[in-house]
């Protein structure tokens, strides 16, 4: 598969929806992930990335102007262990105490499907990053509808064993804006990873339409030592 230009995507696309990164640093030595969340209403607008723990999870900007919590409230990252989860839902709990009582990445997801928000049926999108021993593998998920009918559920899980350096995969929810919004289609898409982690948020931050982003959210792990450090950007401030 053909790398893309993550700065191009992003900047053609006005409303990818949320989206997941996840990679290898150039040099080899990071595992990389990155979550956005964009939003076109006001209820999801309203919204910012705060830590909490090791993880993160969104919380109204302004708790007065919340409207509907339920799928816009949830944490996005959770670590368990030497695992870190990454999901646009509250899946992350999900995955988080399937894979608690040794089960795997997709057996964990078996009892979520596609969000119920018809007729766009959001597919649920997620990532886990396994950093053990030096080693790095990852994974990732889609639960979508088929082609939009909500009678059908569609599962698609992708690993990455031992992942190329400077390369990362990219899935997000929605193939552009549109009314129904059209869900994603195809293979996680391959983009470059850099070194640095700054750079990195910058480019997405900047390349991601002004008017829809709201919160990022970017995480290098160290593979030698598990040890990370992460950066939050949010538009509400």
């Amino acid at each position: 598969m053909e790398m893309i230009s993550i700065e191009k995507e992003l900047k053609e696309n006005s409303y990818p929806g949320r989206g997941i990164i996840v990679g290898k640093s150039a040099d080899g030595t990071k595992a990389v992930t990155a979550y956005f969340i964009m939003g076109r209403s006001s209820n999801s607008r309203n919204r910012v990335f705060v830590e909490d723990g090791e993880g993160i999870r969104t919380q109204a900007f302004d708790p007065s102007k919340l409207e509907d919590p339920s799928l816009i409230i949830y944490a996005p990252v959770r670590v368990l262990g030497n695992k870190t989860i990454v999901t646009n839902g509250d899946q992350t709990d999900t995955i988080y105490d399937g894979m608690d009582k040794q089960l795997t990445f997709e057996q964990s997801l078996r009892c979520r499907e596609f969000e119920p928000d018809g007729p766009n049926y959001t597919p649920r999108i997620s990532g886990i990053m396994h950093v053990e021993n030096g080693k790095y593998n990852y994974a990732m998920s889609i639960l979508k509808s088929n082609n939009g009918d909500p009678s059908s559920c569609n599962r698609y899980t992708y690993a990455y064993e031992n992942p190329k350096a400077g390369e990362g995969r990219f899935i997000h929810t929605y193939m552009h804006d549109g009314n129904p919004l059209p869900s994603f289609e195809g293979e996680p898409k391959v983009v470059a990873i850099p070194d640095s982690m700054d750079e990195f948020a910058a480019l997405l931050w900047e390349s991601l339409n002004e008017d829809n982003k709201v919160s990022l959210f970017v995480r290098y792990i160290d593979i030698a030592t598990g040890t990370y450090e992460s950066k939050i950007i949010n538009k509400n401030q």
